[in-house]
């Protein structure tokens, strides 16, 4: 076995002082995501879908989550209790032009037969649900099925055709039990094969490579033929999502596949992050209305965007990361059926409902 050795170190060093140069001298709302959108990317139109504010929209939420069959309990807030609503009522507003509002009749003609799916870690299942329950609440009479094996989850709208999957790998890159104990190997993906054959993919991944401690599923991180015991979360990050760029240069067919990739979404445990030290995202209700949110953008932003600009196929930036920072109000906080405590997550109906619609515009623009 290896540890890092003056190599790395110095690799280490040369990248995070060019991200930490780029994450200071970046602002979402002056630069407007211009060379997020390199390379392929591009935006709906002309306009800048992820540069605006959240009004509040009497005619929300887009579902009623009573009679949604797809919400997976830890983040169906309303059944375990939470006693306000006005989290679900809020609808994002692009400055520059209009947000289309999702329209389930014509999701379903364009993709009818299709297949979708959601790659990821659990904000990939909130995004999952989220767009389930929005399909259903246009055709609450169609017949679906769910089925679920392992790592793979589909719901199927038996009378269009269409199939959501839902494949859970946190890491995207592969994650192997050793005779030495759990190994993430970031430069393998095994699991790709199950992606193959898809007609939208869309992409996520972060929250758990921050993870240590008890709550870190490695014991170690392998890369070629050395193992090593830990790396600079940051540099882990920038090499498994490269193994990821990799892995859909190679296999992504754009004729046939459109690829998103889901920015960074944030938590809410500090509220020093909105300039309330004393606060968490418990017993919020309202977003945070401020021009510029004063945590500023994620470092891990910064690697996805410097990843996204140096692949050569089509991916398209679903960049929801300043907008979901503005929704300090819409986590489940303690209403969830299985965390006591979650600024993580996002409850149903809420802010996932806005990151598909965004992904409607994306996929009808």
């Amino acid at each position: 076995m290896g540890f890092l050795f003056p190599t790395l170190l110095l690799c280490l060093s040369v990248v995070l002082t060019s991200f930490q140069t780029k994450a200071q001298e970046f602002d979402p709302y002056l630069n407007a995501n211009v060379s997020s959108f390199s390379s392929g990317r591009k935006l709906a139109g002309r306009c800048n879908l992820f540069r605006g504010k959240w009004v509040y929209d009497s005619s929300y939420p887009l579902y009623d989550p009573s009679t949604c069959p797809f919400i997976d309990p830890q983040f169906n807030c309303q059944k375990y209790g939470r006693p306000d609503t006005q989290y679900q009522k809020y609808r994002w507003q692009p400055f520059s032009c209009p947000l289309p509002r999702f329209n389930a009749f014509d999701f379903l003609a364009k993709y009818r037969g299709k297949k979708v799916m959601f790659v990821g870690d659990s904000l990939s299942l909130n995004q999952f649900n989220s767009l389930a329950c929005m399909i259903h609440s246009w055709v609450p009479h169609s017949r679906t099925t769910f089925t679920k094996q392992e790592a793979l989850s589909k719901i199927t709208f038996e009378d269009y055709g269409l199939e959501l999957f839902l494949y859970r790998t946190p890491y995207l890159v592969d994650l192997d039990r050793e005779s030495v104990g759990n190994v993430l190997k970031i430069d393998s993906i095994k699991s790709g094969d199950a992606w193959r054959g898809m007609d939208v993919l869309v992409f996520n991944t972060w929250h758990w490579w921050t993870h240590t401690g008890s709550s870190q599923p490695w014991d170690y991180v392998q890369e070629g033929n050395k193992l090593y015991k830990d790396m600079n979360r940051f540099v882990l990050f920038y090499k498994g999502l490269t193994t990821w760029a990799r892995w859909v240069n190679i296999n992504v067919n754009p004729a046939q596949t459109k690829v998103f990739f889901l920015g960074i979404s944030p938590v809410h445990y500090e509220g020093k992050d909105w300039n309330q030290p004393a606060r968490s995202c418990m017993s919020e209700t309202e977003p945070f209305f401020g021009l510029k949110y004063p945590a500023g953008t994620p470092m891990a932003w910064v690697i996805v965007n410097k990843v996204l600009s140096r692949i050569k196929k089509p991916v398209y930036f679903l960049d929801v990361t300043t907008l979901s920072q503005y929704r300090k109000d819409a986590h489940p906080e303690g209403y969830s059926g299985i965390m006591a405590t979650d600024c993580s997550h996002w409850c149903l109906p809420g802010l996932p409902d806005t990151w598909n619609v965004l992904l409607h515009a994306a996929l009808f623009g």
